[in-house]
């Protein structure tokens, strides 16, 4: 495929045909995995293609790379072995001792436990703040702020954050805005194409989409970036294997088909929350009534398959709702083609209760998957009764 066709194809045609050709040798359309820890050399420093060692580059997590990139319209992708691997990357490869970060005042609670009990250890300070309230980010601000983090949909609020708005503030400041694009997939959000310098994913979940994986990746936008987080993922050595790589791959091939169908159930999961009067509130950024709708449907080509509600009875009635549930399986993680539903006051946030970033405690987490959705639906009214 011609750098033309990666550049004007679209999102389905890029994901199954950028950063791969047909084996010359072979003509295998779908790559190997090159499962080698090293490479023969034709002569000393002779590399072929510059693969010398599986840690510094494998040709299977090239492919998935140079695919991650294309789809989120970046100059250069990276694959690590997991989404914090490649958080903790970003931070040590961009930022020194002293320098101070903007947080979402309700990051995913693995983000949180990172910056407030490793990085600070490093020297690296963090302030959490509303990112949908560009007052509130101004006012965590300070002098030595090199970094603002976004996640938009948040974890597990679904909260907004305007990216445009915030790369611009960053950049007022001359700071890196870097966007956790995990929960929007690179279908339905591109942060780099509204101004962000970083885009980092748990490629666990979407991109992934099938349960059975464990990765992360970067995405930068410009190569002074790029030169830096590719020094670090070598130097520091998280990155991804050959067959999780694959993995990967493999689902980033089908994200575009997946992605409709999660969006079209949870749309009709909300619908249907929306409407039962067992239900406090729901949070999904597709809601007119949500906070942050507007810059949603300025941002996102539609709103996503997580949804999160409340449970009137308190926390002891989210607790049986998750147990109760069937078809939805009560698991962490998210992003798959099965539907799963938790508590993250207990599961996924348990880390960040006693913060400021604490959860409400009958909140319940739905990552609506791609089943049939009458099914889907039975199953939270019988989880509900």
């Amino acid at each position: 495929m011609s750098q033309e066709h990666r550049t004007k194809s679209g999102f389905e045609t890029r994901a199954i045909h950028a950063g791969w050709e047909p084996d010359p040798s072979t003509g295998a359309v779908i790559p190997p995995i090159f499962a080698t820890s090293t490479y023969k050399q034709d002569g000393v420093g002779g590399l072929r293609g510059g693969y010398e060692y599986s840690r510094s580059a494998n040709p299977t997590r090239t492919a998935l790379e140079a695919t991650v990139a294309a789809l989120e319209e970046g100059e250069r992708g990276f694959a690590f072995a997991s989404g914090l691997a490649a958080e903790d990357t970003i931070v040590r490869g961009l930022l020194e001792p002293g320098d101070h970060v903007v947080l979402p005042n309700d990051a995913y609670g693995g983000t949180h436990r990172l910056f407030d009990k490793v990085e600070t250890r490093w020297g690296v300070g963090q302030t959490p703040a509303a990112l949908g309230d560009l007052d509130a980010v101004r006012a965590a601000l300070t002098d030595r702020t090199r970094m603002i983090w976004v996640e938009t949909p948040t974890n597990p609020l679904l909260g907004i954050a305007d990216i445009a708005a915030l790369a611009d503030l960053a950049h007022g400041v001359g700071a890196l805005l870097v966007v956790d694009n995990t929960f929007a997939s690179p279908y339905l959000q591109r942060p780099l194409t509204l101004g962000a310098d970083v885009v980092v994913h748990s490629t666990t979940k979407y991109v992934g989409g099938h349960s059975d994986v464990v990765g992360g990746a970067v995405v930068v936008r410009d190569l002074e970036l790029a030169e830096k987080v590719a020094y670090h993922q070598n130097a520091m050595g998280a990155v991804a294997g050959a067959f999780e790589s694959w993995l990967t791959l493999r689902g980033l091939k089908t994200l575009g088909v997946r992605m409709e169908k999660h969006c079209d159930n949870a749309e009709r999961v909300v619908a249907f929350l929306e409407a039962d009067e067992r239900v406090e509130h729901v949070y999904y950024p597709g809601l007119a009534s949500h906070p942050g709708h507007e810059v949603a449907a300025r941002q996102m080509d539609r709103f996503g398959g997580m949804v999160s509600f409340r449970v009137k009875g308190g926390e002891e009635r989210a607790l049986a709702v998750c147990g109760a549930a069937e078809v939805f399986t009560l698991a962490e993680s998210l992003g798959g083609i099965e539907s799963l539903i938790e508590h993250p006051g207990r599961m996924t946030h348990a880390s960040v209760a006693g913060t400021d970033l604490e959860v409400p405690a009958d909140l319940v987490r739905l990552s609506v998957g791609i089943e049939t959705v009458d099914d889907l639906l039975a199953d939270l009214d019988r989880a509900l009764g």
